[in-house]
């Protein structure tokens, strides 16, 4: 059943106070800039307006019903909050439609949203027999219906190897065609009863729900989320003034590798091994300000059993530029 409400009861930001921890000492100017890319339901944001209170908030998400929820609950910050209808990866352009040069802070939460999650009719969940739709944006034209019943078996397979890193890719793709020709997908039931039948029963012991993965890669590829990661990540640090901090919370390994190659690669050194002395254009421009990934304690983890699988790495921006390649 869907859960209703406004945002602040519908919704648990994860890591929340080492979030706060990270951004917030980045937003002690008057004016600066705050950018939540993934704007959600606005907990991280209406956390991070309260801790620095000389900061102002731009809020972008993809989903309209969301955008509303967080103008809701962040109503009472008045003219600090700006919220734009948007992919995270479009930072650049927001910023330069609203006036705004570089920021104090950006923040990445990514992945489905609780709201997405919890509406049953958005099909992101494979607990209830729902339409297979699966799209952040509904304005969108690309669902996960359209993906079963017209990719090729070959595309699927891929995606579902790729995307939901399922061993059983091939056998299920090939499964989805052959059942597709009875009839096309349109419900969730269906497609969890095939990928379940489809798995060995002794892999189906561990991991939850067999169908989690193939949900996963679906999800994935209707919302382009890896390739817009891959544009947003450069775009976030390209939009940090020097002192400026970002943060990214990933809950699968796709997504945390991607962030940690990007971090990491800002904050070594590009020089040659064999230059006598590093030249300012191959200097680091980025601090990491994680040790790794960090993760939830074992305490947020029961509250919130969503925080399981998060991982959250952060960096500062310690100089213009980037590195010469």
């Amino acid at each position: 059943m869907a859960r209703t409400g406004d945002a602040a009861s519908r919704h648990e930001p994860v890591m929340l106070a080492r979030i706060v921890s990270l951004l917030a000492p980045a937003l002690t100017s008057p004016g600066s800039v705050l950018v939540d890319g993934t704007l959600g339901m606005g907990g991280h944001a209406e956390a991070l307006l309260e801790a620095s209170p000389d900061a102002i908030l731009v809020g972008i998400d993809r989903d309209r019903e969301a955008l509303a929820l967080a103008g809701e609950r962040l109503s009472a910050f008045g003219d600090r909050v700006h919220l734009v209808h948007a992919v995270y990866d479009e930072i650049g352009p927001v910023l330069a439609d609203l006036g705004l040069g570089p920021v104090a802070a950006v923040l990445l939460d990514l992945g489905v949203s609780s709201l997405q999650l919890d509406e049953d009719q958005r099909g992101f969940a494979y607990r209830v027999d729902a339409p297979l739709d699966m799209r952040m944006d509904a304005g969108e034209d690309l669902t996960a219906a359209e993906v079963l019943n017209t990719y090729a078996v070959q595309d699927l397979t891929r995606i579902l190897r790729e995307y939901g890193e399922e061993r059983f890719a091939r056998r299920i793709a090939s499964a989805v065609v052959r059942e597709r020709a009875v009839a096309p997908f349109t419900t969730s039931a269906r497609l969890v009863e095939l990928v379940r039948a489809n798995v060995p029963a002794a892999t189906r012991k561990h991991g939850g729900n067999p169908a989690k993965r193939t949900f996963q890669a679906l999800r994935i590829e209707v919302n382009g989320e890896l390739d817009a990661l891959a544009r947003a990540l450069p775009a976030a640090v390209d939009a940090l003034a020097v002192g400026g901090r970002l943060a990214v919370l990933a809950y699968h390994s796709l997504e945390d590798r991607m962030v940690k190659r990007e971090l990491v690669l800002g904050a070594r050194s590009s020089a040659p091994p064999d230059l006598p002395v590093e030249l300012p254009q191959h200097a680091p421009y980025l601090r990491l300000l994680t040790r790794g990934a960090e993760v939830p304690d074992d305490d947020e983890v029961q509250e919130n059993s969503r925080a399981s699988s998060a991982r959250l790495r952060a960096a500062e921006r310690i100089r213009t530029g980037r590195s010469a390649a």
